[in-house]
């Protein structure tokens, strides 16, 4: 192999381009099990970002179960989640276009099961098959509310009904589930202003021969306790995920008690950002298969459910999500790695023996070409410590000229209570492999660290956030492994409040890129969907008593500020983030002469699917910051727009 050329940071050829990107990479979403077929969706770029159904067969024949012109997603809590059930080789699925319930029997064109014409969105069924039924979130837009009306729903298997209320009077549901003999129902409730990560509570109510509901009984949760998956054991015995104890643990409730099955500084619960999210399933009644996470890494493991011992399964995955176990009592997972895309993984719980089902990419890129994330905690305001994934930039091919320190790129996690990943993101190697240097911070709020770590966050937002990313830059930068002359901040939704803020308030950047990012939060709290129509009174404050924390905390009344350039890419059709945030900050930078970009994107929404708009964003950027840095990228672009630019 030949010797490295010497070239500058930014200037690096890679092969991970944007087009092998979005033709090469799909998404991979909750698996489910029907007899020996396995079950998941598949989110495709190059097909407009439709979400397929697909299924695979135990002679291992993978075939496409949603035809074209049906696309597997709901918009309940406009993040959706939990599209799909599938029993008896039937499919029971919420279509995009029209959010209407359609039944799809083997070999049969989809057939809807509610009507049309009717502003209704379901989510999250489970099948009752005693009683032909689905039952499931539904959220009503029809009634004179400013706010859509959350409830839980019957919706017969014949179809033509709208659903039969069973539950309503709180704000959301979620993670409704049948016990095995069908007599009981659980789910989860909570109200404004909480998110399921603050509080939850937890009920069992009576299921009927008739199919209506008994008395209902709150087992667990309230307002400071969040309860995550509920789910009933096979001989009947309800399991979920706490975090009474500051940590997400494992519970059980029986015999009227609740009891804890094993403690331990660590997470076995994520944030409830979307339905059918999953961290544990059981391999029988005496084990269960669970994943739990510690600094940042998610690991497998057995529980036994009599001993209440843990047993960690190793396993080369770094991130693992939705769990379950086949006809055969192997186990699934969906997993990736930091040389691994995340994959459809099946596993022998007897031997340990791995097999992939489905990779999200097919793609062999040399591990020259692949930066390996390095966990790093740095110290940040107030004598605390912060923690971020960082990457070195890495090309096998290329070093920097003698001295020349990396660009870096500082990514801000959206939500704002989500986390940063370390499993293989080629979104996050195109940069590295380029020449910079990549910091994905998991700020204070972040998930993964225990509900002290999360309460960071409360009343600090755009603060806690923001000094942990600029922390962490500095922090690279006075040891030597950046450029602090070249620092930027990117991010998306939450994080792209969190980018803008840190531009505003802070001199740390010299660049940055909003994806359909915050500037005003009094526009937020005014005109957001209902899930997190109350979100910022836990974040910032109640809104309108505490208006002028919210004005100072916006970033759209200090571009006086602003000293640097700033890219915003904004989806057309976003309703959780309306484009009129981004268009306000632009025409606010192009007044005040700064390099600024603005790319709006016809029918996107919050979060780009499309191979093109994936695309276009990712080299925009990167375009974006080779005009302001001035180096010469490796590859010709398609230039952005960039008002106000003299060089």
């Amino acid at each position: 192999m030949a010797a490295p050329q010497i070239v500058a940071y930014g200037s690096w050829k890679s092969p991970i381009t944007s087009d092998l990107i979005v033709s090469e990479t799909i998404g991979l979403g909750p698996i489910a099990v029907d007899g020996e077929d396995i079950y998941w969706v598949e989110m495709r770029p190059a097909e407009g970002g439709r979400n397929v159904l697909v299924r695979r067969t135990p002679q291992g024949e993978i075939t496409d179960r949603t035809p074209a012109g049906f696309n597997v997603r709901t918009r309940v809590h406009e993040y959706g989640g939990g599209s799909f059930a599938v029993a008896d080789g039937t499919i029971y699925f919420s279509n995009f276009a029209d959010q209407r319930l359609y039944r799809q029997l083997p070999d049969s064109e989809p057939q809807p099961l509610t009507p049309a014409g009717v502003d209704l969105r379901y989510a999250d069924a489970t099948i009752d098959r005693q009683r032909n039924r689905l039952i499931c979130v539904r959220e009503d837009f029809t009634g004179s509310s400013h706010e859509p009306a959350n409830t839980l729903v019957s919706i017969p298997f014949a179809g033509g009904d709208s659903g039969e209320v069973l539950v309503s009077g709180d704000d959301f549901y979620a993670s409704l589930r049948i016990s095995p003999d069908g007599s009981q129902l659980c789910w989860l409730s909570w109200n404004h202003p909480n998110m399921p990560w603050d509080g939850t509570q937890l009920w069992v109510a009576q299921l009927n021969a008739d199919g209506s509901l008994g008395d209902r009984q709150q087992i667990a949760g309230g307002v400071d306790e969040s309860i995550f998956q509920p789910e009933w054991s096979p001989d009947g015995i309800l399991y979920f995920v706490s975090d009474r104890t500051g940590w997400w643990n494992l519970y059980r409730w029986n015999a009227g008690e609740v009891e804890p099955l094993w403690e331990m500084a660590a997470e076995f619960g994520r944030p409830l950002w979307v339905f059918g999210m999953c961290t544990y399933t059981f391999a029988s009644a005496e084990r269960i298969l669970c994943t739990y996470t510690q600094e940042g890494v998610w690991h497998l493991a057995s529980l036994d459910t009599k001993a209440k011992q843990l047993e960690k399964i190793e396993t080369p995955y770094t991130e693992i999500s939705s769990l379950l176990v086949d006809a055969k009592g192997r186990g699934l997972i969906l997993a990736g790695s930091p040389s691994e895309s995340t994959a459809v993984v099946q596993l022998n719980l007897a031997t340990g023996e791995m097999d992939v089902l489905r990779r999200s990419s097919e793609m062999s890129i040399d591990s020259g070409y692949l930066s390996t994330p390095q966990t790093i905690e740095f110290p940040t305001e107030n004598g605390l410590t912060a923690y971020a994934f960082f990457y070195p930039p890495q090309n096998r091919d290329y070093t920097a000229p003698a001295g020349e320190k990396p660009p870096l790129l500082v990514k801000s996690h959206g939500g704002p209570t989500a986390a940063a990943s370390s499993r293989l993101n080629l979104g996050i190697q195109y940069w590295t492999s380029r020449g910079f240097a990549f910091l994905d911070v998991n700020y204070g709020g972040s998930t993964g660290y225990g509900r002290e770590y999360r309460q960071r966050l409360e009343k600090m937002w755009g603060v806690v956030d923001v000094d942990d990313c600029a922390n962490g830059a500095r922090y690279l930068a006075e040891q030597g492994l950046v450029d602090g002359e070249r620092l930027t901040i990117a991010g998306g939704s939450a994080g792209g409040y969190t980018t803008l803020c840190a531009l505003v308030f802070h001199d740390t950047f010299k660049a940055g890129a909003s994806y359909y990012g915050v500037s005003d939060l009094e526009v937020l709290a005014r005109d957001t969907h209902k899930f997190e129509a109350r979100y910022l009174d836990r974040l910032i404050g109640p809104y309108p008593e505490q208006q002028d924390l919210y004005k100072q905390r916006s970033p759209i009344h200090y571009t006086d500020r602003l000293s640097c350039p700033v890219i915003f890419f904004q989806g057309k059709e976003d309703k959780v983030v309306p484009p009129n945030q981004a268009e306000m900050m632009v025409e606010a930078l192009k007044a005040k002469g700064l390099p600024v970009a603005y790319v709006l994107f016809e029918g996107e929404q919050h979060g780009f699917r499309r191979a093109e708009s994936i695309k276009r964003a990712l080299d925009g950027e990167f375009y974006f910051y080779s005009r302001v840095f001035g180096f010469k990228p490796a590859e010709d672009l398609e230039p952005v727009l960039i008002e106000n630019l003299s060089i």
